[in-house]
């Protein structure tokens, strides 16, 4: 496993735009880098250009601070204009294409649903890592609990560093790391707090399941 991969573990902070309205965006992350967090993804699907390129920047700034990797959410001309990571969906574009654009050292991972095929393909097209859910019920993507633990355990086949996302709670989270998720990916269980003390406890507290 080279260095890149090694390096994509631990606490996955995925932002959301009514959670961190007014005001609460930068406050917050800060707080989850401040607690452990070792990635962000800044997740924004509105169309306000000039914002989200703001907001961007002022996260991957923070993320430099705290030596965190910084992935932008389905946007490879956003991440390409920062030297950022990229997230794909399924749906978001072409994992090869967004390569050629980022470059090899570029941190890039694809959503695989419940699928290990899909994880496969992802590889072969130059992923860094592969993501699987919902593992459990979700209120950013509601519907059907899809992946298992008995999933991550097959797909240590591929020998890539899983991102375990969907529902995932400081007490649901260990079983699947215990099962091979290294990295959990989480929004309202870590962003749906008070204040940005909270954010950074609860962030402290996921990071601390990755090292007990």
């Amino acid at each position: 496993m080279n260095d890149k991969a090694q390096s994509l573990r631990g606490l996955y902070a995925i932002t959301d735009s009514a959670l961190l309205a007014d005001g609460r965006l930068l406050p917050y992350c800060e707080a989850a880098l401040r607690g452990g967090a070792k990635l962000l993804q800044y997740r924004d699907k509105s169309t306000d250009t000039a914002r989200r390129l703001a907001e961007a920047e002022a996260l991957q700034a923070l993320c430099q601070s705290y030596q965190a990797q910084f992935i932008i959410n389905d946007d490879v001309h956003l991440a390409a204009q920062l030297g950022a990571g990229l997230h794909l969906g399924q749906a978001d574009g072409c994992l090869i294409s967004a390569r050629q654009q980022l470059g090899a050292e570029a941190v890039i991972g694809a959503t695989c649903h419940a699928q290990l095929e899909l994880a496969a393909q992802a590889l072969e097209q130059q992923a860094d890592y592969i993501a699987f859910g919902r593992f459990y019920t979700s209120q950013t993507k509601p519907g059907r609990v899809l992946a298992t633990t008995e999933l991550l355990k097959q797909a240590q086949q591929f020998q890539h560093p899983i991102v375990a996302i969907g529902g995932i709670t400081l007490e649901n989270g260990r079983v699947l790391i215990e099962h091979g998720a290294a990295m959990l990916a989480v929004i309202h269980g870590l962003f749906a707090a008070d204040s940005a003390a909270a954010v950074e406890q609860r962030a402290r507290a996921f990071s601390a399941l990755f090292t007990d």
